[in-house]
């Protein structure tokens, strides 16, 4: 079966598709907004519906939440994948942004967990379900809007607004919750002030369907319709389609598993490696996030563009493979930058723990042990350690004995404050930390080089996922292992990885989650995509 060439009537203007590229855009921006909103305000999240004794836990079950979201964007992409090959590209997306919309103003409504209880967390999976589900139908639906309105020859460049949008939506997340904090007093935003953000998406949807509904149907689409070219059934069109299944899988373990491993790694850890481990004061964090995201929401377009001229697999496997050198010196240098006194006291005086029994859950409401208590308490406080194995528990610092003689074990907050005040005692600062001028600009210039490795392996994809596939089921064909790849592997990585650091003592440690996956994609990528300059899908057949 050969894919016919389908050709438009009604080739789109200059103005019609810089209107195109604005509208698809902004509404990602507002979507991606509306999803990156619940890992901005983890922390509160965590307080108003799934509240713990245990800080690990407590982050872990938001982590869990905002995983369970991206678990459903497969199904999403399944759905309006189907909708969008069937009824067409516009219509879908307005679908996906309503839907978005509404949930995540719903989460804003939700009553907390302390006056309506368990309802609380399940009402906010709920929602973040239909989250999930929308989200799977926007990035195919954008993407390919511009792709089959842009010309061959600059498909990269248009459609590397959409991914430039992906990291608009998180720092337009982040502009509001700072422009929140300077509005409302701080008490006051922890106990209702974090709803806002939330609420805010009710307008965001409005300018977001006012600006999509002036737009018109892909000319790709509407030929493919009046040749009566479209498909009965894209989904499992997308599975017979000759060479589709080879193509799915390296769309999937190629290009998705790697950029979204990536990417997420590029902001989402380090906005919970600067806020926990490193102890930097939450505003300053959110400030340098939202400088370093705005900065590089640039360098996906340069890629994109770039990508016009040497193809798309030259751009993906450079960035694979700079993230394989460069990840882990990336983050101790920002653990350098961010808190030099941690650093140097843990070279000075590391921290072994030895005993019985010494073995920590995460996941558990309470410790049983009190290996495991102490377990959780330096966890907690973001201090790293060394486990061994012992006879009667004892903590050291270096060459220093910590008595644990007086420790209050059944009583968390008096427990920790002594352990703080000891670890103080062995030359460990646990006070928030405000770093230097110098500090901060050196934090933002690792945040770039990473944002760099990102760009470089996401900025091309939507023009490369669109050239892969044929027209009739491209809408499914892309959205599935996109989907797939970053619902399970990206959705999935602030709570493995958080697990990791938790059970290993070892801040940096969850980065092997994604050098192993980012070493997977590079060999898949490496093998499976077309090599030399871009080539519509008619021409790679």
């Amino acid at each position: 079966m050969s894919e016919p060439i389908v050709a438009a009537e009604h080739q789109p203007s200059a103005k019609e598709i810089k209107l195109v590229i604005a509208a698809s855009s902004a509404g990602t921006i507002f979507e991606w907004y509306d999803f990156f909103i619940y890992g901005t305000l983890a922390g509160l999240i965590g307080a108003a519906f799934f509240p713990s004794d245990n800080a690990t836990l407590q982050l872990l079950l938001v982590w869990a939440g905002f995983a369970v979201g991206f678990g459903f964007r497969p199904l999403g992409a399944v759905l309006f994948g189907f909708l969008g090959d069937r009824l067409g590209r516009k219509y879908t997306f307005l679908v996906t942004v309503t839907l978005m919309g509404i949930a995540t103003a719903g989460v804003g409504l939700i009553p907390s967990a302390a006056t309506i209880g368990i309802a609380a967390p399940i009402i906010v999976i709920a929602l973040r379900i239909l989250q999930g589900l929308a989200l799977g139908g926007e990035y195919g639906g954008a993407a390919i809007y511009v792709a089959e309105h842009a010309p061959p020859e600059k498909r990269g460049f248009y459609t590397s607004f959409i991914q430039a949008s992906v990291v608009g939506g998180f720092v337009l997340s982040i502009a509001v919750v700072l422009i929140c904090r300077a509005l409302i007093p701080a008490d006051d935003f922890a106990a209702w002030g974090w709803r806002i953000p939330f609420l805010l998406s009710i307008i965001l949807l409005l300018i977001s369907l006012w600006m999509r509904l002036k737009l018109s149907e892909s000319p790709v689409f509407k030929a493919m319709k009046e040749a009566g070219q479209t498909a009965g059934n894209p989904f499992v069109e997308s599975f017979t389609y000759p060479g589709n299944k080879k193509r799915i899988f390296v769309a999937l373990f190629g290009v998705a598993v790697g950029l979204t491993v990536i990417w997420y790694t590029a902001f989402f850890s380090t906005l919970s490696f600067l806020k926990g481990p490193m102890r930097i004061d939450p505003l300053t964090v959110e400030l340098i996030i939202f400088a370093a995201g705005l900065l590089a929401m640039s360098l996906f377009v340069i890629v994109g563009k770039w990508s016009d001229r040497v193809g798309r697999k030259k751009p993906i496997l450079i960035g694979n493979v700079l993230t394989l050198i460069l990840l882990f010196p990336c983050f101790w240098l920002l653990g350098s930058f961010a808190n030099p006194g941690l650093n140097a006291s843990a070279e000075a005086a590391p921290i072994v723990v030895s005993g019985p029994q010494c073995t920590y859950d995460p996941f558990a409401e309470a410790q049983e042990t009190q290996c495991g208590k102490l377990l959780e308490d330096l966890t907690d406080a973001g201090v790293p350690y060394t486990l061994n194995e012992g006879g009667a528990l004892s903590l050291t610092a270096g060459d220093t004995a910590i008595s644990l003689d007086d420790y209050a074990w059944d009583d968390t907050t008096a427990r920790r404050t002594a352990l703080e005040a000891a670890l103080g005692g062995a030359g460990y600062d646990l006070s928030t930390q405000n770093p230097s001028a110098l500090q901060i600009a050196g934090i933002i210039g690792v945040l770039l080089v990473l944002g760099g490795l990102s760009a470089l392996t996401y900025g091309s994809v939507a023009a490369l996922l669109s050239e892969m596939f044929p027209a009739r089921i491209r809408y499914s064909s892309m959205s599935i292992p996109y989907h797939l790849g970053a619902g399970y592997f990206g959705g999935f990585l602030p709570l493995i990885a958080g697990y990791i650091i938790a059970k290993s003592g070892d801040a940096y440690a969850g980065l092997w989650y994604t050098w192993i996956f980012t070493a997977i994609a590079g060999l898949v990528a490496w093998w499976g995509l077309p090599d030399g300059p871009p080539r519509d899908f008619e021409d790679n057949v």
